[in-house]
C-alpha cells in the first residue's frame, strides 16, 4: 500500500511550524516533508521527529533569495559557488535529520532567454547536478529534480517528465532521481496513469507528490481519480513516499477523509 507523508509547509498551518509534527503524528502520518528546514536548529527538528515517531523523507536545498522570488539556482550561470555552499548545508541537515532525499530546485529562466542562453542554463544545470550528486552519494543521499508547471511558477526551467528523465540519464548518477508531482504533471501533460506505468519501473523516480487539480486542495477534490492512481502506484510496487503537498480547504485534519477512506478500504 502507498505510504503518505504530510507536507508541513502546506498542511497543519493552523499550528506553529514546530507544533505541526505532533498534529501530523496524531492523524496517523508516519513521515513528513516540507520546503526548508534552515530557519530551525537541526537538533530541535530531530527532537520533534523522534518525539512523535516520524521520518523526515524530503526537503529542499537552499533556493537562493526565496523571499525575493528566486526558485532555485542550480541552472543559473554564475551562481555555482552559492549552489555548492547550499548543497553542503542541505547535506548537513539531511545527516542530522536522517533524511535520504533532497530536492534541488532548478531556478527561473529570464523572460528574454534566447536558445543560446537556454543552452547555457542547461549546461550549468547538468554540471551542478553532477557535482552535487557526487557529493551527496558520499553521504548516501539521493538528489531529486522536479518538473513544475508554468502556471504556478512561470519561467521555471524544468516543466516536463521526459525532460527530467533525460537530464537524469545524461548525468548518469544513480542517486539523482526525478520527483514526480502528479499535480504539476496533470497540469502540464496529463495522462497520469500512462506516465506512472512508463516511469516508475525505470527506478528513476524517487518521490511522488499529490494534490487536487486545479486548485491544489485535497487530492480527491477536482479532476483526479486518486483512488485509481494510488492503486496503480501500488500495483507497480513503488516503495517510496507520496508527499501530500496540498492546501487544505478548511482545516487539515477535517480534510483527511480521502486518506482515511483509502486506508480503510485497503486495511
Amino acid at each position: 500500500m502507498p505510504r503518505f507523508a504530510a507536507n508541513l509547509s502546506m498542511m497543519y498551518t493552523e499550528y506553529d511550524f514546530l507544533d505541526r509534527f505532533a498534529a501530523a503524528s496524531a492523524d496517523g502520518f508516519e513521515a513528513v516533508e516540507y520546503l526548508f528546514p534552515y530557519a530551525y536548529d537541526a537538533r530541535e527538528l530531530r527532537r520533534r521527529l523522534d518525539e512523535h515517531g516520524l521520518r523526515q523523507v524530503l526537503f529542499n536545498a537552499p533556493p537562493g533569495a526565496w523571499e525575493s522570488g528566486e526558485r532555485g539556482i542550480a541552472s543559473l550561470p554564475g551562481r555555482e559557488a552559492e549552489l555548492r555552499s547550499g548543497i553542503e548545508r542541505a547535506l548537513e541537515y539531511a545527516a542530522a535529520l536522517g533524511c535520504g532525499q533532497v530536492h534541488v530546485m532548478a531556478g527561473l529562466l529570464p523572460p528574454e532567454a534566447t536558445p543560446t542562453r537556454q543552452a547555457a542554463h542547461r549546461a550549468t544545470y547538468l554540471a551542478n547536478l553532477a557535482w552535487a550528486a557526487e557529493r551527496a552519494a558520499a553521504v548516501d543521499v539521493d538528489l531529486l529534480i522536479e518538473p513544475i508547471n508554468g502556471r504556478d511558477m512561470p519561467g521555471y526551467f524544468l516543466h516536463r517528465q521526459a525532460e527530467a528523465h533525460a537530464l537524469v540519464q545524461e548525468v548518469g548518477a544513480s542517486n539523482l532521481k526525478v520527483q514526480l508531482d502528479l499535480y504539476h504533471c496533470q497540469i502540464v501533460e496529463g495522462d497520469l496513469t500512462t506516465t506512472l506505468r512508463r516511469d516508475l519501473p525505470t527506478g528513476r523516480v524517487g518521490h511522488l507528490q499529490i494534490a487536487g487539480v486545479p486548485d491544489r486542495h485535497e487530492p480527491d477534490r477536482g479532476e483526479l481519480n486518486v483512488r485509481h492512481l494510488f492503486d496503480v502506484i501500488d500495483e507497480l510496487g513503488f516503495d517510496g513516499w507520496i508527499g501530500c503537498e496540498y492546501i487544505p480547504r478548511a482545516g487539515t485534519s477535517e480534510g483527511l477523509g480521502w486518506l482515511k477512506n483509502y486506508r480503510g478500504e485497503h486495511a
